[in-house]
Formats: structure tokens, C-alpha cells, sequence
């Protein structure tokens, strides 16, 4: 799963390679640019919508997946669990 952080460089780095200012994605998405920079920075907690909108103007789209377990090398436990000197 991707975080908030990574998600907004993407969402950067899209904007960036379409020649877009956050300004001019502002004007064509219909958010304000100040919300722009909080998604891109990793800080955006608002509604759906809003992110929704940013991602169809930078061609991007949201998909879900199911999250995924790993287990640790059986290798490394001893060092998973060491107490540290």
C-alpha cells in the first residue's frame, strides 16, 4: 500500500510531466491550489471527492487491492526479537 507521501509525489510527478503549475491544476480540477499542496506534501485528510478529482485531471486513477501479509525470513527472527545491548 502506498502512503499519503507517496501518493502525492506521484501525483507530483504527474502533475509536473502534464507542464502543469499547481495553480493551472487548480483552475482545471476546481481545487484550491492550497489543497493541491497538502495531497501533494502527504498531509490531505479531506473528502473523496476532492482527491478523486485531482487524480482524473493528472490521469491517474485509484485502485484498491487487498492488503498484503508478509511473514520475516525464519533467517532473521533471532534478530527480530533480540533485545538491544
Amino acid at each position: 500500500m502506498s502512503s499519503r507521501a507517496d501518493i502525492g509525489k506521484q501525483i507530483s510527478t504527474s502533475r509536473k510531466a502534464l507542464g502543469y503549475t499547481q495553480q493551472k491544476l487548480s483552475e482545471i480540477a476546481g481545487i484550491n491550489k492550497t489543497t493541491i499542496s497538502e495531497i501533494e506534501n502527504g498531509r490531505f485528510t479531506g473528502s473523496f471527492d476532492i482527491f478523486e478529482r485531482l487524480l482524473d485531471a493528472v490521469d491517474l486513477q485509484f485502485e484498491v487491492t487487498s492488503k498484503q501479509h508478509s511473514l520475516p525470513d525464519w533467517d532473521n527472527i533471532e534478530d527480530i526479537f533480540s533485545e538491544d545491548d
